[in-house]
């Protein structure tokens, strides 16, 4: 299986593991410096990286995990799609005289 090398701003996963993106490399000290999705990092040796078999991952569709942010702090409703009233435009088509 071939090594997958750390893109910065990528995600990755070890089969079983929680999901990370990566935020640093440093050559000189190789090492890479990961962020888990709930906003913790850590620092992984070059040398590890190689060793652990790391996957790439799509990203999470829901960013706020690293922002410690709850829905109701940006303003986002939980049940938008269940929303029963809505104003029909066609009901004020007659009233527009």
């Amino acid at each position: 299986m071939a090594v997958v090398a750390p893109v910065i701003g990528d995600w990755y996963q070890k089969p079983g593991r929680q999901l990370f993106e990566v935020v640093a490399v440093d050559e000189g000290d190789s090492t890479i410096e990961i962020q888990f999705f709930d906003g913790s990092v850590a620092e992984v040796e070059l040398e590890a990286w190689n060793d652990a078999k790391y996957l790439a991952a799509v990203a999470p569709e829901d960013y706020s995990g690293s922002l410690d942010i709850e829905p109701e702090d940006y303003g986002a409703e939980l049940n938008v799609a269940g929303q029963k009233n809505w104003a029909d435009p066609l009901d004020f088509l007659d009233q527009a005289e």
